[in-house]
């Protein structure tokens, strides 16, 4: 049977073993239909031209994992940022784990998304903000349908959150393949301020395929800081899709760090619905052998005096594949609009593969708006030079990699979470250097 129609037969089933409002409901109900019409995405469409899915597809996937596999802490303590405190919503083959998760109720909510549709202090919420922003293309859709567990974050207005959230979904492989979906929903309110960081691990080295769905929702003069760290095993696959609606004077941003992986497709989708907003999505890929990541950009700038950056770096070698399709939308109602937009790579191997596709759609006259792309290999005169000053070729040529990593890297706030990526860099390129950026 193939996975779109295992799904589609086994979502009776799902229904009746879990608990939801009516509301969501008939929002997966809907979802499920437009799931069964679109199927999974092909290269037919434009939006997946260069990352198909056929691959992992074949998978005889088990959808809803029954086994409760307990894990110690100290196996998997080095996929924590272990060395700062923080809240913690931990997730195992899609089982929440008490265990491993340090919640709270105590002026902020960081619980879990199947508690909020269920209690009635959450319902407000719920009904405000779950769907509201994510477009239900292929993936979502699915996600949509089969939403039942996931992180909830809720941060009332004028509350700077105390130390940083840490969401974190194990999968152990107790079967051949797993599907997993994760839903998480985060409102930060007005004036409020937080920190997440967001890790997928495989456990095992057996084909697990993550369709996880994230909506942000930044209030007035709201700050979001996060930060996606990917570094998984070769046989795990993920689809991320995440959807930011920013109000007036808010700032986002979000830092995706891929390092590994079978197939990483990023979507990522900011709204801005007020003025004086900026948005900043800035990424790291560190690829080798056949893997394949894909980023997939979208920033709609709707109201005007707003601001976006994106900056993403990419440094390929052996077979690995890179995409970059970034779109900026500037509606006929965003004058004074600033974006920008930047992608440059690097290709250690001649046998690695790019392909970019900056693409701008500005309807409004008085704007600010450049993108850029490059393509090409390290500097050979710049790794001579080193060379003649007695640095090793490898050495130097991981130098100069993390040169050109760092206009990433200097705008990560969190110092742990640098110093991590630092580390997760520096055994993509198999060095020590021995010191931070």
């Amino acid at each position: 049977m193939e996975l779109k129609e295992k799904l589609l037969s086994s979502y009776v089933a799902f229904e009746n073993n879990v608990n939801i409002n009516s509301d969501v409901h008939e929002i997966r109900t809907k979802a499920l239909k437009d799931f069964e019409e679109l199927g999974f995405p092909t290269k037919k469409l434009e939006a997946w031209k260069y990352t198909s899915l056929n691959s992992i597809l074949k998978e005889d996937y088990s959808i809803f994992p029954n086994k409760e596999e307990a894990i110690e802490f100290a196996e998997v303590k080095k996929y924590f940022i272990h060395d700062i405190d923080s809240y913690k919503i931990v997730f195992i083959d899609g089982k929440y784990s008490s265990f491993l998760s340090d919640t709270t109720h105590d002026v902020i909510d960081v619980c879990l998304l199947s508690s909020a549709f269920t209690k009635s202090k959450h319902k407000a919420v719920i009904e405000n903000y779950f769907n509201k922003v994510a477009k239900q293309d292929n993936m979502t859709a699915l996600n949509t349908a089969f939403a039942s567990e996931g992180a909830y974050i809720y941060i009332p207005k004028n509350v700077e959150v105390d130390k940083p959230i840490q969401i974190i979904n194990f999968a152990t492989g107790s079967d051949s393949a797993t599907l997993l979906q994760p839903r998480n929903l985060i409102v930060v309110g007005e004036n409020a301020h937080v920190q997440i960081i967001e890790r997928h691990q495989s456990l095992s080295e057996n084909a697990i395929l993550t369709n996880v769905v994230t909506e942000i929702f930044a209030e007035k003069r709201s700050n979001v800081d996060y930060y996606k760290i990917q570094n998984d095993h070769s046989a795990a696959s993920i689809v991320d899709n995440t959807f930011v609606a920013q109000e007036g004077d808010t700032i986002c941003s979000v830092h995706t760090f891929s390092f590994g992986g079978k197939i990483v497709r990023n979507n990522l989708n900011f709204f801005q619905n007020g003025e004086h907003v900026d948005s900043i999505l800035k990424g790291v890929t560190i690829l080798d052998d056949k893997q394949h990541v894909d980023h997939h950009t979208l920033v709609h700038h709707i109201a005007p005096n707003c601001e976006s950056h994106q900056d993403y770096k990419g440094i390929y070698d052996g077979r690995s594949t890179g995409v970059f399709n970034g779109k900026i939308i500037v509606n006929k109602e965003a004058q004074k609009t600033n974006a920008y937009q930047q992608n440059n790579n690097v290709l250690v191997s001649d046998k690695a593969t790019v392909n970019a596709k900056p693409q701008l759609e500005i309807f409004a006259d008085d704007v600010k708006c450049s993108h850029g792309c490059t393509i090409g290999q390290l500097d050979e005169q710049a790794l001579f030079y080193m060379q003649q000053r007695g640095i090793p070729k490898k050495e130097a040529r991981a130098l100069l990699m993390y040169a050109f990593s760092n206009t990433v890297l200097e705008s990560v706030r969190i110092p742990e979470v640098k110093s991590r990526i630092n580390k997760l860099i520096a055994q993509k390129l198999n060095v020590n250097l021995g010191f931070d950026l």
